[in-house]
């Protein structure tokens, strides 16, 4: 992995120009200002600078920095396309062309976490892996008793460089507080933090996966591969054949589009009163769609334990009723409004509309224009911007990754179908009307 750097020393002086370039682009702001030139346009230059190095340093960085800036998912919303498209053509990169391990390492890591007979478990190993993502690659197999397998093998010092990014990264709070006044930047990292470490532990992985395909098992919509074994760094499930997500994207008929993609929400939906977890990376290359029709879903590396706050559909039908004093005080008692921000009611209002619509309206249909619209709707820097005054609590970091990611997935599928069906069935407070929206300590619970 000699193209990424994958060093501490050159990691961290990456991420160590962060604060030392903002200091100078703040000392440059003030020279301005005593040349003349209006606090606020001083201070939206800097903030555009200050978004585009964050992006450019998080872009060039495996690991716990780009978690980060998929988990940040928001400040791309809020920032000019101009900006965010080196970030988000470096992340991609990144996510699609991982660099294979070497035949030799990967016969190493096997023989250390499954001993010198590690050939005795598979009829056969293909040396060459089939897929390769942030912290790991997976291998096509046959398991000893005939079973097709996936073999997912961790790289090897994936952790150390995982956390060592967020060791970095805790120290640039006041760096992204500049962007977004509104986020507890340090209870985000501190939630990410936590979550990747999970990630890096196959064992939990094969445990959640284990327990979706064992609720999903015989599912007439959904189809999840078993574990068939598993230790802290290498995770063997069964193998699944079908057609990728993104190959449905970009090839699929529009029958195929609207039945993927209402899957696709119903799976997010239905799992956590199922299962009691949310599959918490919902990229087109997690699922796959099966010859007998059913979404098959691999990944279970990033869940979110839990069900859906009853808050969040409670606000969600409260919003659509029209009732925004009671969002407001509802979104301040989660969390997302902090106790020292204001929010004008009208500019929330439409912000968060296009995005509570699908639940509004009996069939809704996901466009990439749509899309493009809320996006440019965000662009707004000035400090009154709406979006910059929200923060997001660490109970829905994992929980806002899903549903930004889902709702990109969904535009790019240009999906129709009855979603608000789906959140009326599954998604609890949503559909009850028994709640006295004056009582607010009912909302926060």
């Amino acid at each position: 992995m000699s193209d990424l750097p994958r060093r501490a020393v050159t990691r961290s002086a990456k991420l160590a120009t962060l604060p030392l370039s903002f200091a100078g682009r703040t000392a440059l702001g003030l020279g301005k200002r005593i040349g003349g030139k209006s606090a606020e346009m001083v201070a939206e230059e800097i903030q555009q600078r200050t978004a585009e190095q964050i992006f450019k340093v998080l872009g060039e960085l495996k690991g716990g920095a780009m978690k980060l800036g998929q988990a940040l998912s928001i400040f791309e919303a809020a920032l000019p396309p101009e900006i965010v498209a080196p970030y988000r053509a470096t992340l991609t990169k990144l996510q699609d062309a991982a660099p294979p391990l070497p035949v030799a390492t990967v016969h190493k890591v096997l023989t250390e976490q499954l001993g010198d007979d590690w050939r005795d478990h598979f009829q056969s190993f293909d040396d060459e892996p089939t897929a390769a993502a942030s912290i790991g690659q997976v291998h096509r197999a046959v398991w000893h008793d005939g079973r097709e397998a996936a073999v997912k093998i961790q790289y090897p010092g994936a952790g150390k460089a995982l956390l060592g990014d967020f060791a970095q990264l805790a120290r640039l709070g006041k760096l992204f507080g500049v962007l977004m006044p509104g986020l507890d930047i340090k209870s985000v990292l501190a939630e990410l933090r936590e979550r990747v470490a999970e990630e890096l532990d196959y064992l939990r992985e094969a445990e959640a996966q284990h327990a979706f395909a064992l609720e999903f098992h015989d599912d007439p919509d959904f189809h999840v591969p078993d574990v068939i074994a598993a230790n802290e760094t290498v995770l063997v499930t069964e193998w699944m054949d079908g057609v990728p997500l993104s190959r449905v994207i970009t090839e699929g008929t529009k029958e195929e589009r609207d039945r993927a993609g209402l899957l696709f929400v119903r799976f997010l939906f239905c799992s956590p009163a199922r299962v009691g977890m949310l599959h918490a990376d919902p990229h087109p290359g997690n699922f796959r769609m099966l010859p007998n029709g059913k979404l098959g879903v691999l990944d279970f590396g990033a869940v979110n334990r839990g069900g859906y706050p009853l808050a969040f559909g409670q606000l969600t039908r409260i919003f659509n009723q029209g009732d925004m004093d009671t969002v407001i005080a509802g979104l301040r008692a989660e969390g997302f409004i902090r106790p020292d921000i204001e929010i004008d009611p009208d500019a929330l209002r439409a912000f968060l509309s296009p995005y509570v619509e699908p639940t509004a309206v009996e069939e809704f249909t996901f466009s990439r224009a749509w899309l493009q619209t809320q996006a440019a709707s965000a662009t707004d820097l000035r400090p009154g911007n709406v979006v910059r005054q929200l923060n997001l609590p660490a109970s829905y970091v994992l929980i806002h990754r899903v549903h930004m990611a889902g709702i990109g997935v969904l535009c790019q599928l240009g999906t129709t179908a009855r979603f608000r069906d789906e959140v009326i069935r599954w998604v609890p407070g949503f559909s009850d009307d028994t709640i006295d929206p004056d009582d607010m300590a009912l909302v926060a619970t």
